[in-house]
C-alpha cells in the first residue's frame, strides 16, 4: 500500500518563516492544474499491478486557496489515474491542508463531497499579535470557526498545526496556546519550534538584528510542557512532533516514518520506492512549461544499502515504536545491526536510548535533541 502526495504551491501571501515551494501567482493556477493532470497521466504506470494507494495528501502552499473547480479537477485526475476506479472517500485516508479563514461553509461541504476524510489546519498560534507578525491571514476566532464548520459538514478527523519558540514568548503564553488547542478537542495535533530558514523574511530579520531567537533552554521547556499537557489530556505522543487521540494517528505521514513507498506529484514533490528517490523541480514555472510538453523535470538518486539504512534511522527513531532490530537484521547484512547496537551502547548508558522488546527508541530526555543521537548512528 502506497501513499500519494500532491503539492499545491499557491498562497495568497507568504508567511515570514516559510521556506517551502510556494508562490502568490494566482494566474498560474489553471496551467499548474493542467500540468498536474499531465504528470498523473505520465506516471500512473509507476503503480504495480498488486499495489493500491492507501493515502492521499494535498499539501502546500495552501491547497484551500484553489478555486473549487480546479480542486475538483485534481480529484478527478487522481481517481482516474491512481485510485483504480475507487473514489477518494473509499481509500484509507485522504487529507487536505487548509488555512482556517478559507474554510467557509461552502468549502467544508465541497471537501466532504469530494471525499476528503481528514483536514489539516494551519493554526500556528492563537495569539493575535503573533499571527500578524507571522503574516497569517486568519485570526484566533477563525481557527475555532473552521473546526466547527468542518464538523458540521461531517469531517471530524481534524489536525491543527501549532508553533512555539517565538521571540520573547513566555511559557505562560505558550501554555495558553496549548489550552486553546485542547479546548477544540481535535483528534490530532502537530507542533514545531519556529525555525529560521535561510533566505526567508524571518531569516533576514534575524540577520539584521530585528529579532532575537528564543534561547534553546526556553524552547526545550516549551516542548516538554507541550508533551506533558497533551499526554495528560489523553493524546498519544507517537512521533517527535505529533500527537493523536487513540486510533487517530496521521496515516499518510506515518508511512514516511515506516519506510512505505510513496509517489509525489507537483513542483518539488518527492517520490520513494525503496530503490530510488526522485524529486521534481522546485521552479514552478519550469514545472508547468516542461510538464505540459510531456517531460516533468526532476532529479533522482539510487538508494544503496547505506542510504536505506540511514533513512531508516532518521525516520523510525522519530516514532514512539522506534527501530525494530529484527527488521534491521531481516533487511540488511548482519554487520549493520551489530555495528548499530555497538554504537548505541553509549547512548543507552547515557539514558538517551532505550532497548525494549527488540525495539530501539529515544527516551523522553533525548526527544528535543534527537538529531544528535541520529547523527551518531548513521553510517558515513
Amino acid at each position: 500500500m502506497s501513499g500519494l502526495y500532491v503539492h499545491i504551491p499557491f498562497c495568497q501571501s507568504r508567511c515570514v518563516y516559510c521556506a517551502f515551494c510556494s508562490c502568490t501567482k494566482a494566474e498560474w493556477q489553471d496551467d499548474y492544474v493542467r500540468a498536474l493532470n499531465k504528470e498523473m497521466e505520465m506516471r500512473a504506470h509507476e503503480l504495480v499491478a498488486d499495489d493500491d494507494i492507501a493515502t492521499v495528501y494535498l499539501g502546500g502552499g495552501t491547497p484551500s486557496v484553489l478555486p473549487t473547480p480546479l480542486t475538483g479537477n485534481i480529484i478527478d485526475g487522481l481517481e482516474h489515474h491512481f485510485l483504480n476506479g475507487r473514489r477518494l472517500c473509499e481509500i484509507e485516508e485522504s487529507t487536505i491542508e487548509c488555512n482556517p479563514d478559507d474554510v467557509t461553509p461552502q468549502l467544508a461541504a465541497a471537501l466532504q463531497r469530494w471525499g476528503f476524510n481528514r483536514v489539516s489546519l494551519g493554526v500556528q498560534t492563537f495569539d493575535e499579535q503573533r499571527l500578524r507578525w507571522l503574516r497569517r491571514r486568519h485570526d484566533a476566532l477563525q481557527a475555532g470557526e473552521a473546526v466547527r464548520r468542518l464538523r458540521e459538514a461531517g469531517i471530524d478527523n481534524i489536525s491543527i498545526d501549532l508553533m512555539y519558540g517565538f521571540p520573547q514568548q513566555t511559557t505562560t503564553q505558550w501554555q495558553h496556546d496549548i489550552e486553546q488547542a485542547l479546548a477544540l478537542r481535535v483528534p490530532h495535533l502537530s507542533a514545531y519550534c519556529l525555525s529560521y530558514e535561510e533566505d526567508t523574511p524571518l531569516w533576514q530579520q534575524w540577520q539584521s538584528g530585528k529579532v532575537r531567537p528564543l534561547d534553546e533552554e526556553q524552547c526545550r521547556e516549551q516542548y516538554y510542557l507541550l508533551v506533558d499537557c497533551l499526554t495528560a489530556a489523553g493524546y498519544e505522543h507517537y512521533e517527535i512532533s505529533n500527537f493523536a487521540l487513540p486510533g487517530q494517528r496521521a496515516r499518510h505521514n506515518s508511512s514516511y516514518w515506516h519506510d512505505v513507498p510513496y509517489i509525489g506529484l507537483g513542483a518539488t514533490a518527492h517520490s520513494y520506492n525503496h530503490i530510488t528517490r526522485r524529486w521534481n523541480t522546485g521552479n514552478i514555472g519550469r514545472y508547468i512549461s516542461q510538464t505540459l510538453q510531456g517531460n516533468t523535470p526532476y532529479e533522482q538518486e539510487s538508494i544503496d544499502t547505506d542510504t536505506h539504512f540511514n533513512d531508516l534511522i532518521a525516520t523510525t527513531l522519530r516514532t514512539r515504536e522506534g527501530l525494530s532490530t529484527a527488521h534491521l537484521r531481516q533487511v540488511f547484512p548482519p554487520k549493520y545491526a551489530d555495528e548499530l547496537l555497538q554504537e548505541a551502547q553509549r547512548w543507552l548508558k547515557r539514558g538517551w536510548l532505550q532497548l525494549d522488546n527488540g525495539h530501539l527508541h529515544l527516551t523522553r530526555q533525548a526527544l528535543f535533541v534527537s538529531d544528535t543521537v541520529m547523527s551518531a548512528l548513521i553510517r558515513v
